[in-house]
């Protein structure tokens, strides 16, 4: 067999069985994981890489005359229907019974679900053939939006619908740390949308999952739904005033006082309100801004790496910080109305997690090259504040810090 010259040829060779297939749903996943090869290779504007190949190569096959090439030029066409020639393709006298069912599918249901905390909301909609017999079965699309990282984690779609939507009644079900929810299919397109696009800006996909191999097919679907009211807007950064604000509310709290965080204390005010600005500094660098948005994953992400790689913790600020933690989460935790089971779990993993943040600290094996900086300069007895003895300290430093890459 002849090795294919061109990634045109290679996915003709790995399409040809492609008009033995049952259905237009079997046809769309072969078509959509084929694509999925492109998406993953691709360094940036993943999703404009694929449309760019699918242009390519319907334009390099269009003499193509075998029943497989025009089949699966079909299926991209119906996959990608905005790259350029989709339009123009349609299916041969030789094509399967299916291939007029290629996307014609209609919404059945929509619906998402999560974590009490907010880390991720997984959406879920589901998709049906106005020919089930030639099309395929009624199947889901489910997307995983990862809020602490701001992307669509994870996409799949398969079947059966039904059995989807029922697992995942069943996962939540008496589990007080969940929720399912029906949802709006234009805020699912919004939403699915939104995280998709950071996606596939992505230098690098996530390793689990079939986020490439189900992408094109999930954009499809995607493209079906009503079109979201308005463009999401980022969150907006707490402003000075409203920083302020939720401090003194925070330090009027029960909580604090259950904590012993006492703002009259002068002698631990100055660690206390740094404490507090690292928690909304560490808050205002996800992409939801959400300073009340606290959970066991959110609280380790701060205590045991953002705060070693972005700050510099003298021996009081390091004794107080996990205290300050534990109080800000049950605070946030009260103001979200969450189960207090939900409280329980993150205040237990924040105490679980202090001896770590301890060692941490002492090793100072996660801080960056500029806070050991830092931290190195302060240990030397150097005020920062003072231009004429740093820039000594920076010249008696110069070729350590160019070696530690400060």
């Amino acid at each position: 067999m002849a090795t294919p010259q061109t990634p045109y040829d290679a996915v003709l060779h790995a399409a040809r069985d492609v008009t033995r297939l049952d259905t237009a749903l079997d046809a769309e996943m072969l078509g959509a994981a084929l694509l999925g090869s492109v998406y993953a290779v691709a360094e940036t504007d993943r999703e404009g890489a694929v449309r760019e190949f699918v242009s390519g190569f319907l334009a390099a096959t269009t003499r193509r005359r075998t029943a497989a090439a025009k089949t699966i030029r079909t299926v991209f066409a119906a996959l990608v229907p905005d790259a350029e020639g989709a339009a123009k393709v349609h299916p041969g006298t030789q094509a399967p019974a299916w291939s007029e069912q290629l996307g014609r599918v209609h919404l059945t249901g929509t619906w998402c679900y999560g974590d009490v905390y907010g880390d991720q909301t997984s959406y879920l909609a589901t998709f049906a053939y106005d020919d089930d017999e030639a099309g395929g079965p009624e199947h889901a699309l489910v997307a995983l939006v990862d809020h602490n990282i701001g992307i669509a984690k994870d996409i799949f779609v398969g079947g059966p619908a039904g059995r989807i939507v029922d697992q995942v009644r069943e996962m939540v079900d008496g589990d007080e740390l969940t929720w399912f929810r029906e949802e709006d299919p234009a805020r699912l397109h919004g939403e699915v949308g939104r995280h998709l696009a950071v996606t596939d800006e992505l230098g690098e996909l996530p390793a689990e999952g079939s986020l490439a191999t189900d992408r094109a097919l999930a954009g499809a679907r995607l493209a079906l739904l009503p079109p979201p009211a308005r463009a999401a807007r980022g969150a907006e950064p707490l402003s000075g005033d409203e920083r302020t604000a939720l401090v003194r509310a925070f330090l009027a709290s029960p909580e604090a006082v259950r904590f012993d965080l006492d703002p009259s204390d002068d002698a631990g005010l100055a660690s206390l309100h740094f404490c507090l600005s690292l928690l909304l500094d560490h808050a205002a660098s996800f992409p939801d801004g959400d300073p009340l948005r606290w959970s066991p994953t959110v609280a380790e992400l701060f205590l045991l790496d953002w705060v070693h790689r972005r700050a510099v913790l003298d021996m009081d600020d390091a004794a107080m910080l996990p205290r300050v933690l534990r109080g800000w989460a049950a605070y946030a935790a009260r103001r979200k109305g969450l189960p207090e089971a939900a409280a329980t779990r993150t205040d237990t993993a924040i105490e679980e997690m202090i001896p770590e943040f301890a060692r941490l600290y002492s090793t100072g094996e996660r801080r960056s090259p500029a806070t050991a900086a830092v931290a190195q300069l302060m240990a030397d007895g150097v005020d920062p504040d003072d231009p004429v003895a740093l820039d000594a300290w920076i010249e008696a430093n110069r070729h350590r810090l160019a070696d530690d890459g400060a």
